[in-house]
């Protein structure tokens, strides 16, 4: 019983050392930051040269459901390859579900490619 409560006891302290690590990192962020605004440091930066015009811009939403589609089956691909190198010891039933998983992804990129997100003009 002893050593169940032991484990514990790393673990709280395990967490205790790791809101200090961030009490101090912050505390000496705080201390040691410059606080001084100065123009020079308000101004949008352009690769040197000073901004023209102003700094909103409007872009298109497709650009960002692209890169979610792209990190989504970014996600698939790290499931496969863990499942396919463990593929024999499996059997017929781990077959199966992997066909249902990558079905339910084949949907959503077909529902995508239906509602014309992945084209770029």
């Amino acid at each position: 019983m002893e050593s169940y409560y032991e484990s514990y006891g790393i673990v709280t302290a395990v967490l205790i050392a790791g809101v200090g690590l961030v009490a101090v990192a912050f505390t000496l962020a705080r201390i040691v930051a410059p606080r001084r605004q100065l123009p020079e440091k308000l101004t949008t930066y352009e690769c040197g040269i000073d901004p023209v015009g102003e700094g909103w811009s409007q872009s298109q939403i497709r650009y960002y459901i692209y890169a979610f589609l792209f990190v989504i089956f970014d996600v698939e691909s790290v499931f496969l390859f863990p499942w396919a190198t463990i593929f024999e010891r499996l059997g017929f039933q781990a077959v199966v579900e992997m066909g249902i998983f990558v079905f339910i992804l084949a949907l959503g990129l077909l529902y995508s490619y239906r509602k014309k997100v992945l084209q770029w003009a």
